[in-house]
């Protein structure tokens, strides 16, 4: 069975899948940007697991990804992961964001999620260039996607129209 991969442009938050990722930070507190959207629309309960998550695991650290509900989201799971804070491209931040789209989808197939939906994860505040963090979603997605059977549907939602642009040229290569 082959994976369709989708672009749209919207709110991720509005998304009907299985499970939506978050661009999270290392506390799993909250924040602004994606965060703080998947938050604010999913209600207290994401929060209320993200605590019991940092209270067990001390957080969740660059690369890595843990999954709550999605409380009052359409989404039945909110995947929360990492992504690197572009410092250049020398600290190995590709490898960071590589895993962070690898580890969602291995807990994707974990908790056998169909459909996911992801933002471009680090693009935004912590500065990652567009471009290249596109060409690194797409490509660890399509790679991870032969180990990670079963789902259906990923589907990148992105907010703005330059977003588009750039992984709508990438996708079609």
């Amino acid at each position: 069975m082959s994976t369709r991969i989708t672009l749209l442009q919207g709110d991720i938050t509005e998304q009907k899948v299985d499970a939506i990722v978050n661009a999270a930070n290392s506390t799993l507190l909250g924040g602004g940007g994606v965060d703080g959207a998947i938050h604010r629309a999913g209600g207290p309960l994401i929060l209320e697991e993200c605590i019991v998550i940092r209270r067990e695991k001390g957080g969740c650290p660059p690369g890595e990804a843990v999954i709550t509900s999605g409380g009052n989201l359409p989404a039945k799971f909110v995947i929360h992961t990492v992504g690197p804070v572009w410092q250049g491209g020398k600290n190995g931040e590709a490898i960071i964001l590589e895993r962070a789209y690898g580890n969602c989808l291995q807990l994707a197939k974990h908790h056998n999620i169909k459909s996911i939906a992801f933002p471009s994860i680090s693009t935004g505040a912590y500065g990652y260039p567009l471009e290249e963090a596109a060409r690194i979603a797409i490509n660890t997605v399509k790679t991870s996607l032969r180990e990670a059977s079963g789902i259906e549907e990923v589907r990148f939602v992105v907010f703005t129209e330059r977003d588009r642009l750039v992984y709508d040229r990438l996708l079609e290569k």
